[in-house]
């Protein structure tokens, strides 16, 4: 997998000398899970290599090794994936919006469970009647018929209770319910995946973190030696063996190195406040984030229609696009039933009367049948509707499944080139390892120039970034291919 462009500006200007790109964070556009640690290999990193004149064996193999980290919390890849799914707002949300489609499921079930209300009523009232055609006045009741009006005033109370029960509705209300339990299922796959991306996200903020530390160690270690070359130079330039020229280019390549050192600095504080924010805290205490590497994925140098068969087995957004899928289905067939009558058994209780002392009973039951003979299309514009997004959410499951495959198949390559490229990066270090103790050598013993010291050290330097950046990239790639089969 290609290594984000600001780790590749970092490796090749701390190596040849534009430390003002250093301090430019590295970006998050590849989440990545932790490097791997590679064969022999030990479990902590050692500390920057001190290299003595004529000493091969001072450059220790672990060249994108970081400095100690002395009395600060070290955070490993594992803390920061914990923290970040309990404090990250996005899953937070995905995590309320769970529970919000599982309430769903309850007001879905409602329907077909009792509904009893009850109502109170008071009235301060006239009691004047007042005749309408096609009605026949109530003299049975003793209510005197005046014909100017009365303004006297009476109290009326009604207390009502009434229960109901739906007895059958052609599939309306059991459809929304199991539409409804399976975008349960639908917002759960999505909360899946959601925590996935969030750990793809902390990942890539982790090994951007990690990576400019161990350039930190690189940084470090060059200021090293080419202190120990100005003295060097300095000794040779007292006896006159050397000219000034040689101590004046050794004084400029030491300065470079403290601004190179101060911007990798910056440049590592930066990653780690990216770090916090993927994490979702906003704490500043000071920690160094640990030597964490990717393991191995399982058949990552085989074919690629094994891996791809995986990813579309595991991966939480596929089956989330299902029970999308699935949802629609019991929502279309919810609404066919809009064709049918619906019938509801009913029940009702009433006290009335203007005194509370002397309220007259009544009880009624009954069922009613309530069909819907025209709405103006309305059912069949809903019907449409819901056959229309069935037809979008499988052709966005279509897609992703299309996408997956080129996630699998370009994170596997990625890896085999990363693999391929970590054996070239050994060698080239171990040259530059060579050609820096030939080029002190040769100029503790008069034959060499000030030049070709330079050059070999920018040679090491840049041979040390360079395993920085091969570990990174197998990190990655192997991390880019966890993800994409759908691995946590």
């Amino acid at each position: 997998m290609k290594i984000t462009n600001a780790l590749r500006t970092g490796v090749w200007c701390l190596a040849l000398g534009c430390p003002q790109a250093l301090a430019q964070p590295l970006n998050a556009e590849n989440p990545t899970l932790s490097p791997a640690r590679h064969a022999g290999e030990g479990t902590e990193p050692p500390a920057p290599a001190q290299p003595q004149s004529g000493d091969a064996n001072a450059v220790s193999n672990q060249s994108a090794s970081v400095p100690p980290a002395g009395t600060e919390r070290q955070l490993s890849l594992s803390d920061a994936i914990e923290q970040a799914l309990k404090a990250q707002p996005s899953v937070r949300q995905v995590r309320a919006q769970t529970q919000a489609a599982t309430a769903r499921v309850e007001q879905a079930r409602s329907g077909y469970l009792p509904q009893v209300t009850g109502v109170a009523a008071y009235q301060r009232t006239t009691g004047n009647f007042a005749t309408r055609p096609g009605a026949i006045p109530n003299t049975a009741s003793g209510v005197v018929t005046r014909t100017s009006p009365n303004f006297n005033m009476f109290d009326y109370f009604n207390f009502s209770i009434t229960a109901s029960q739906l007895i059958y509705d052609f599939g309306q209300t059991s459809g929304r319910w199991s539409a409804a339990e399976t975008a349960v299922e639908a917002s759960q796959a999505n909360e899946k995946a959601t925590r996935l991306q969030t750990i793809m996200n902390v990942q890539s903020a982790f090994y951007q973190a990690w990576a400019q530390r161990a350039l930190l160690g690189v940084a470090e270690e060059s200021l090293t030696n080419q202190a120990r070359h100005l003295e060097q130079i300095d000794a040779s330039v007292k006896v006159g063996v050397r000219p000034e020229i040689d101590l004046a280019q050794a004084r400029a390549n030491l300065a470079n190195a403290k601004v190179q050192l101060i911007s990798t600095q910056n440049a590592y504080e930066i990653a780690k406040d990216q770090l916090r924010a993927a994490m979702g805290v906003v704490d500043t205490l000071p920690f160094e984030v640990a030597d964490d590497e990717a393991p191995a994925v399982q058949s990552e140098d085989g074919p690629v229609d094994p891996l791809v068969a995986r990813a579309l087995a595991g991966r939480p957004d596929i089956a989330a696009y299902d029970r999308q899928f699935e949802s629609q289905l019991q929502s279309l067939r919810a609404l066919r039933g809009g064709y049918g009558p619906s019938l509801v058994a009913s029940t009702t209780a009433t006290e009335q009367g203007t005194q509370l002392n002397a309220l007259v009973p009544n009880w009624s039951f009954g069922a009613t049948l309530t069909w819907p003979l025209l709405q103006g299309g309305l059912t069949t514009g809903q019907i449409h509707e819901a056959q229309a997004n069935l037809e979008v959410i499988a052709a966005q499951r279509d897609a992703l499944r299309l996408q997956i495959r080129t996630q699998v198949d370009q994170a596997r390559l990625a890896v085999r080139a990363a693999k391929a490229s970590m054996g070239a990066a050994d060698e080239a270090l171990s040259n530059a390892r060579q050609q820096l103790k030939l080029a002190e050598g040769r100029y503790s013993a008069g034959v060499g120039n000030a030049i070709e010291l330079a050059d070999a050290q920018v040679a090491y330097t840049s041979a040390r970034a360079q395993i920085v950046q091969a570990r990174f990239n197998l990190s990655s790639s192997r991390a880019q291919l966890a993800t994409a089969v759908g691995l946590r």
